[in-house]
């Protein structure tokens, strides 16, 4: 497939760009710093911006699928939606945050009093993206919530995945590799499991 991914540059981007190669698929990283996306036949890195919506769209323009993989305080999701549709593009996934993830029934653990202050913002934000993707009924949007740490870290390949409540192990802690996380978008890109939805992915 052409997979376009916005924001290829960023640890996410980087991880899913050399995934998604490895598996023969054609990658466009689009980022404003294209000189840090992986080096390889398979991936095209090109400059682009989330600001910039005409150009973004031509970029976009083609592929099979997008991916963002950008920070949501630098993203409105009504605008960045609008791109994906103008462009043609049939299938948006959207790298997600834990944040919005439940802890209980009802409880999101970016509500809880552990969660760490200096990403709230960020947290909050992805929680709103999230409830406007919901309400929409003509993209075909996936998105995929990490663990609540994310962290660079060896591709282990095995792991577990659910749905809107976070994943933790025997010892209660929650986290996934962005390398982990590659294969499991990689994976909902090539077989869709969770179309309109929600899913998550940990240890």
């Amino acid at each position: 497939m052409r997979i376009a991914i916005i924001g290829g540059s960023g640890r996410a981007g980087q991880a899913i760009s050399a995934e998604l190669a490895g598996r023969g698929h054609q990658v466009t990283a689009i980022s404003r710093h294209p000189e840090n996306s992986v080096k390889d036949a398979a991936i095209r890195a090109v400059a682009g911006d989330v600001n910039d919506g005409e150009a973004l769209t031509k970029l976009l323009a083609g592929h099979d699928v997008v991916v963002s993989a950008v920070m949501f305080s630098d993203t409105d999701p009504a605008a960045l939606v609008d791109i994906v549709r103008a462009s043609g593009v049939p299938r948006y996934l959207v790298v997600g945050g834990a944040g919005s993830l439940e802890v209980a029934p009802g409880v999101p653990l970016v509500s809880t009093a552990e969660f760490p202050k200096e990403y709230l913002t960020e947290a909050t934000r992805g929680g709103a993206f999230l409830d406007y993707l919901r309400g929409l009924k003509d993209i075909d949007w996936t998105f995929l919530s990490p663990s609540a740490l994310f962290f660079v870290g060896p591709r282990k390949g095995v792991f577990r995945l659910g749905g809107d409540q976070l994943i933790v192990d025997g010892e209660g802690n929650s986290s996934i590799s962005y390398v982990d996380y590659a294969i499991a978008l990689a994976d909902e890109i090539e077989v869709p499991r969770h179309s309109r939805a929600r899913f998550t992915v940990g240890y």
